[in-house]
């Protein structure tokens, strides 16, 4: 990787709304029929061979093959950043060693795919949940079950940032809430609709839930009564498809098919800005007026705040990357990819942000020169995850190809 340019002050408030756009060809071609569709016949994921992209590079270090379908999902210990937890298509999740893919665990017993899998904040338990709704935990240390429950279908699950603590969110659009082992249990009511997505805030007091209906919630996690509901003309005016939180709670920014994401004061329940691409599809266009089609061509998939400068970034279906001044919302740098983006991350002490793309690469930007820094190759099909180690020396990805890879990353310290 190339050493960026120097900047020792990042100049957030000249007066251009976009310093630049940078198209890209993707990988030359874009993910095409790889993009995740269900079969007609069997509702499998479409990762037959003979639909896969054509590797042309590998630059991966591992490649964990232990999976038999699609990889759908995966996750680092917290405490080492040694481990990883995938879980997929093939209702498997296994734990195992970045260093050589030796699998320390096998969590096995579950009847769908499973689509979350990772670890709690001091490494020591695993949690698995599956489409269908089951929910294991494993003790990551004596390889054992310790708890499970089965909720209905579910969309996710995630821990609390401090305690063995579970939130997740269903189809029928209740949340539910436990202590691991003990099962305490509180739920928290919906409104018919699926929970699409959610997240603990940083106080532990909170969780912010968004809905398909377009509205969010921030749940008092105590009382189990929403404090706030975004409704009505400040709601998305489609599905919630992501959700983060700044590192400080003090901040929500929500992402939806309709294409913009939302700046949300969680304390107030008040949106305190839209961050939309003017030129996105549907910019001043009514959604009552375009076709399904039409409406559903382009969503916003990942959205994510910088810790170390106030910007935030947004992922769209369509390939774009807008990168935000928070303060002023304004738009600082758009990339164009030719790959619809499915995920991103933020480094956590600087300004490089990861990309994830439907045509099997992660890519490195920085969000300060608006320049592509490297890319990683190797997936045959789509990434559908991705996480960064804490040093940033790290990525692993998950893909349709039936794998996941390790990249080492090298580059001089910034």
């Amino acid at each position: 990787m190339t050493e960026p340019e120097s900047s020792p002050q990042l100049d957030l408030h000249e007066g251009e709304e976009i310093v630049e756009v940078i198209e890209l060809s993707g990988n030359e071609e874009a993910a095409g029929d790889a993009t995740g569709e269900v079969g007609e016949d069997e509702g499998q994921w479409e990762t037959e061979d003979e639909e896969c992209m054509e590797v042309v590079q590998d630059d991966s270090d591992l490649t964990f093959t232990r999976h038999t379908k699609a990889v759908f999902c995966l996750s680092l210990d917290h405490k080492t950043n040694t481990l990883a937890v995938s879980g997929g298509e093939d209702d498997m999740a296994y734990v195992w060693r970045l260093s050589d893919g030796d699998v320390l665990l096998e969590c096995a017993g579950h009847n769908d795919s499973v689509i979350s899998a990772s670890f709690s904040h001091d490494s020591t338990l695993v949690v698995t949940g599956d489409m269908s709704g089951l929910i294991k935990v494993w003790d990551v240390e004596s390889k054992v079950q310790i708890w499970s429950f089965e909720v209905g279908d579910m969309q996710w699950v995630e821990w609390h940032p401090c305690a063995h603590v579970l939130l997740a969110g269903t189809d029928e659009g209740s949340c539910w809430m436990w202590k691991v082992p003990s099962g305490e249990c509180k739920t928290f009511p919906g409104t018919g609709c699926p929970a699409t997505c959610g997240k603990f805030l940083a106080d532990g007091k909170r969780a912010v839930v968004g809905y398909e209906d377009g509205t969010m919630r921030v749940w008092d996690l105590k009382h189990g009564s929403p404090l706030h509901v975004v409704k009505g003309q400040d709601s998305h005016q489609g599905p919630l498809t992501c959700i983060t939180a700044n590192d400080s709670g003090s901040l929500v920014l929500t992402g939806s098919v309709d294409c913009t994401a939302k700046l949300i004061n969680p304390l107030t329940g008040k949106v305190v800005g839209v961050l939309s691409d003017p030129k996105s599809i549907n910019d001043h266009v009514e959604k009552e007026q375009m076709d399904e089609a039409e409406a559903n061509s382009n969503s916003v998939e990942s959205v994510g705040f910088c810790n170390a400068f106030p910007l935030a970034a947004v992922g769209y279906l369509d390939g774009t990357i807008g990168i935000w001044d928070v303060p002023s919302q304004t738009l600082r740098h758009k990339w164009q990819l030719q790959a619809g983006i499915v995920q991103l991350v933020w480094e956590e002490h600087s300004a490089i942000v990861y990309t994830g793309s439907l045509d099997g690469v992660v890519r490195v930007w920085d969000a300060r020169t608006g320049r592509m820094e490297s890319e990683c190759c190797g997936h045959a099909a789509e990434i559908l995850d991705f996480v960064v180690n804490k040093e940033a020396s790290v990525i692993v990805s998950a893909s349709g190809d039936r794998t996941a890879k390790v990249f080492c990353l090298q580059r001089p310290d910034r």
